[in-house]
């Protein structure tokens, strides 16, 4: 018996295939599936239960910047192959590959912004560009960050998200961390302000450095922070973690978080803090 011949889709048949693709988006919270306008709308919120999805640094400008503008700083800054790193693929067209994909040459953006009209040095981390690592340019541009900050009397807001350090820089990937966290530190002793937030995820090298060293660390709910994962902890500790273990929720009982701001309140929260720590801006802060 001959086997049934498989039949070719028409063109009115394709079309109706297709034309749900892109219009709707199951949330990975409640399953529900939902009009992606409609996530659009809520900067990527879900309206049945709360879960906040990844949100692209373009909508967390139009979220949290007035008029959405960022001036940004050191945007040329590309990552270099000083270890000739291959994995199969070499890092260069690695970088490529990304640099193609999210239009940004690497992992964060920075720059001057106005929140509420107030002058802030802004920093977010880009996920999507190799999974938010934190190489030699990321690190560079923290620095700079927070000594511009310094120099200008500017409040600090970074947002984080992050896997962690870049394995394709091997240790000039970690010897950001302490680079990063002395350029903060500076900042600090100039009695200036730095709001940390932690999205999901915030985890390895940037957890490690200064993720947790804000003045307000706060975090997104259910946002997954920590700095090894939790299947290596129980390995080494050979015991089983407790429920809930290295969310924002557990983090926040456990007083390493000092608040759990939902994404639509973050704008308001910030501007509050800011007015409550109080800074003296100088007139004039460098350009890019």
């Amino acid at each position: 018996m001959p086997w049934p011949e498989k039949r070719r889709l028409s063109g009115s048949a394709k079309e109706k295939k297709t034309l749900g693709e892109g219009l709707f988006k199951k949330c990975e919270g409640c399953d529900d599936t939902i009009e992606t306008e409609t996530l659009a709308a809520n900067f990527e919120v879900c309206p049945s239960c709360a879960h906040h999805h990844k949100l692209a640094p373009g909508r967390w400008r139009d979220l949290l910047l007035d008029e959405g503008k960022l001036e940004e700083w050191d945007a040329r800054l590309t990552a270099c192959d000083p270890l000739e790193f291959s994995d199969g693929k070499t890092y260069p067209a690695r970088l490529a590959a990304a640099q193609r994909n999210t239009g940004a040459n690497d992992a964060i953006e920075t720059g001057l912004a106005h929140l509420d009209g107030r002058p802030i040095a802004y920093g977010a981390f880009l996920f999507s560009f190799m999974g938010g690592s934190m190489g030699s340019v990321v690190g560079e541009k923290i620095a700079r960050l927070f000594e511009r900050a310094a120099d200008h009397r500017l409040p600090v807001v970074l947002l984080q998200a992050s896997g962690g350090a870049r394995m394709q820089e091997g240790i000039l990937s970690l010897m950001q961390m302490a680079k990063a966290v002395g350029a903060q530190e500076r900042h600090r002793a100039k009695g200036l302000p730095f709001i940390s937030v932690l999205l999901h995820p915030t985890t390895g090298g940037v957890a490690a450095s200064f993720a947790f060293l804000g003045d307000v660390n706060i975090a997104e709910p259910k946002a997954l922070i920590g700095f090894a994962g939790a299947r290596v902890i129980e390995t080494t500790i050979r015991q089983k973690l407790p429920e809930g273990f290295q969310r924002a929720e557990f983090l926040l009982d456990h007083g390493l978080v000092d608040r759990i701001v939902a994404r639509g309140d973050m704008r308001r929260e910030f501007a509050t803090i800011l007015a409550h720590l109080g800074t003296h801006t100088s007139r004039e802060v460098a350009s890019a």
